[in-house]
Order: structure tokens, then sequence, then C-alpha cells
């Protein structure tokens, strides 16, 4: 994949349509993988006045809740960008007009952060799922103000690599799209303006006591956005096909159980100040201009803005 250009193996009419259909849940696995992007939070001095949380419904209610109890002082924006999402989220979240923590704490606003006002954007398992990841990327850099942290985690290219493994075996489509690598990640974060990227990856091996329930953690999780998945919907039988070849092919372990591996990648990036390259005549928006000047407290020394 290129830095320049939307995954090419992503269809984005299927992410569309998974984004209006998915489950008004979090899954097992997100919540997970946002507890443990949560403990990286230790390394993080900055306490935010304001944070977004991307994809709340589906990145993890239950991680919801406890960075709200971690940083109960802090303006909230819950992102949602689906209409139905964004009711299961206020059905969810917000508190009751009886409620006192109505009132002692500040209101959750469930909207997309406007430019330049919060502190940290968290967004869980969202990115793998993008048609447009560095326009995503660039989003979320909008939403930050200067000095502002962005903590995410995604999908990496070694996920259900057994069942990508089973699908090639029997001359089927692929799987799933192919998934970009944490180096990438890293490179399309300095592409969109952030600055100090620090990427890390971990493999979880899931077990399932039979293929059935391994296909529905699947369905829970995601849909294969491949361009050249099957085309429309497969039968019984060829489902009865799919569950032999995994209870077949799959790894099992000594206790019999079959596993799948899910690439898990973190990533972590901050917002710094705007650079103006200097010459003999620059130009500078004044918002820029501002930031720039609150960031250094003077202006001795600076090219011509208009």
């Amino acid at each position: 994949m290129t830095t320049t250009q939307r995954p090419p193996t992503l269809d984005p009419l299927a992410v569309a349509h998974w984004q209006r259909v998915a489950p008004l849940a979090s899954p097992w696995l997100h919540e997970e993988v946002a507890s443990r992007m949560q403990d990286r939070l230790q390394w993080i001095k900055l306490q935010p006045e304001s944070w977004a949380h991307w994809g709340a419904v589906r990145g993890g209610l239950k991680a919801h809740a406890e960075l709200a109890r971690k940083y109960p002082k802090s303006v909230c924006f819950v992102a949602e960008e689906q209409e139905i999402r964004r009711q299961h989220a206020i059905n969810k979240i917000a508190h009751p007009w009886w409620s006192s923590a109505r009132w002692r704490r500040p209101a959750t606003r469930f909207e997309l952060p406007p430019p330049a006002s919060v502190d940290m954007l968290w967004a869980n398992m969202a990115l793998h799922e993008a048609a447009d990841p560095l326009g995503l990327l660039a989003g979320w850099h909008k939403a930050l103000k200067v000095n502002g942290f962005l903590m995410f985690s995604c999908l990496g290219p070694d996920t259900a690599i057994e069942l990508r493994a089973v699908y090639q075996q029997l001359g089927w489509p692929p799987a799933g799209h192919e998934l970009t690598d944490m180096h990438d990640w890293g490179d399309m974060l300095v592409q969109t303006g952030f600055a100090e990227p620090v990427m890390d990856m971990e493999r979880i091996t899931l077990t399932y006591d039979g293929p059935e329930r391994l296909l529905q953690e699947l369905t829970e999780l995601g849909r294969n956005f491949h361009p050249s998945r099957f085309a429309g919907l497969r039968g019984r039988q060829w489902k009865a096909q799919l569950l032999e070849a995994l209870s077949t092919h799959l790894v099992r372990g000594a206790d019999g159980r079959l596993s799948l591996t899910f690439e898990v990648i973190y990533g972590h990036a901050l917002k710094p100040q705007p650079k103006i390259r200097v010459s003999p005549l620059s130009s500078v928006s004044v918002e820029d201009m501002r930031r720039m000047l609150q960031g250094t407290g003077s202006a001795k020394s600076r090219p011509e803005a208009h």
C-alpha cells in the first residue's frame, strides 16, 4: 500500500454499508484492546482538559466509562459519524437529568470535535476500516490542539492469517482486504502532520470450541471488504463446506480448541507547533500565527504575515 491513496484492496462501498449496519455493540476483542491501550496512558504526562472518543459505540463503551473516570473534570466529545450510533451513544453514555453526575461533571458532547478543540483523541480499532485513512488521520490532526496527542489501535496484516490460508488452499477469493503494516501507519502519521509517532504491535491468539463460534466472532468484528470477495450471499452448502474446512485445517491446541491470530497495532503521536518555512515573503494563517505566539511567548523574529 502506498501512503498517497486508499488501501488498494478495500472496497469503499462495502465499508460504507458496514458502517450503516454494524451491530450497536462493542466486541469483546475491542474492549480487550482498549484496556491494553489504557495501560499505555500511564506514560502520558499531559492531563487533557478536553478529549474525544472517536467511534465509542464500536470502540468500547466499557473503555469509555473507564476513561471518563480517569478524566472526570475533562470535557468529552463522543464522535460518531453515523446518526444511529450517535443516538445509541447518547442512550448508553449520557447521564439522566436526575443524576448528580450530570451536575458534577462537564457535559459530554455527542458531536465531532471542532478544530483545535481537544488535547487527546482516542480511536480504538477504527483505522483499519477507513476507506480514506489519510483523510481520517488528517481529520484527527485538525481536531487536536497543538501539543495534543493521538492514541489509536487497529488490526495489522497478520490478522486471521490462518483463515486466509484456508481460503487460499480452497481456491476461494481472499478472506479479507489487506491490512496495513505499522511502519506504513507511522509514515502516514508524519505525512498528515503528526510528530514523534510511536508504534508497537502484539499478537493475540483467541481460541474457540468450534468453527461456529469462530465465525460468530468474526461476524461481530467486521466484514470482508476485498473487491474480489465472493459476490452476493453464499448458501448453506458453502457454509457447511467452510465449517468443515475450518474444523479440518485450523490449528488445534492441546485442549482441542481452534486458534486464530489477531495482530493488534498501537500508535501514539503528537500534534506539534506548526512549522513555517522562512523566506523573504511567507504566508501564515492567523490561526497558526496565534499558536506560534502562544507557544513562544514572543515574536522577536518572524516572517511577514498576511
